[in-house]
């Protein structure tokens, strides 16, 4: 039975704090479907632990799909997420896969917690799987590899470009653009040919998706790789 460790955020305001955010639900629901689907285990996890906050645009009707309607609705389901573990008490355990799902909010607790930063630099080493969906992506910039190089250096990736972040009309409330971060680091970034709709990219034992639309494609996609290890 494969283990994966599901990590989302505690963030619930931008800095601004004029606008809620947090985690992108279908960033999280569909990798948690499939996977339950097969029977494997699911951690949820998050920096701090505890509750973990849901961006209101990802529950509005157009963009709440089925799948994250009836999670958002079981009961069973919320209170796991509102119990996350905190990655401290999960960072020596093993896992098969590691998923960052995303949500503005991950690009202020994930970059720098170190317990997010040990446990994908291990999982990777490993030669595990390592996968970040959107902004969750942002989890992996500052990963260094044991021999101190950026893990995502010279790797091919995707995630949430900055022509989406005028779209989503949150570039004046970002704290960074990250598009730019990930070039910064020397990876190569791919893009959808049109931007929100769904793009994944393999590279070795790390998968990445685009956006918010690429939830779907990612839980196959990680499921998929995951069945051939």
């Amino acid at each position: 039975m494969k283990k994966l460790l599901l990590i989302v955020t505690n963030v619930d305001r931008y800095a601004s704090g004029k606008l809620k955010t947090g985690l992108w639900l279908s960033e999280l629901t569909h990798v948690y479907r499939a996977a339950t689907d097969k029977r494997w285990n699911c951690i949820i996890a998050s920096p701090a632990g505890g509750n973990v906050p849901i961006d209101p645009e990802s529950l509005k009707p157009w963009v709440l799909d089925k799948i994250s309607k009836t999670y958002f609705e079981d009961p069973a389901f919320m209170a796991q997420l509102n119990h996350s573990k905190s990655l401290e008490t999960v960072k020596n355990d093993a896992f098969d896969c590691v998923y960052l799902a995303g949500g503005h909010a991950t690009m202020y607790d994930f970059p720098d917690d170190g317990p997010l930063q040990s446990i994908i630099s291990r999982q990777y080493e490993q030669g595990k799987m390592v996968a970040a969906i959107c902004h969750g992506v942002g989890g992996l910039l500052n990963v260094r590899l044991s021999n101190g190089v950026y893990l995502i250096k010279g790797k091919s990736m995707t995630g949430f470009d900055w022509f989406e972040e005028t779209l989503a009309r949150r570039k004046k409330e970002v704290p960074f653009n990250l598009e730019a971060a990930i070039k910064e680091r020397g990876a190569h970034l791919k893009k959808a040919f049109i931007p929100m709709t769904s793009h994944v990219v393999v590279d070795g034992n790390l998968v990445t998706g685009q956006n918010p639309f690429s939830s779907k494609e990612m839980a196959k996609t990680v499921t998929n790789e995951l069945e051939k290890r």
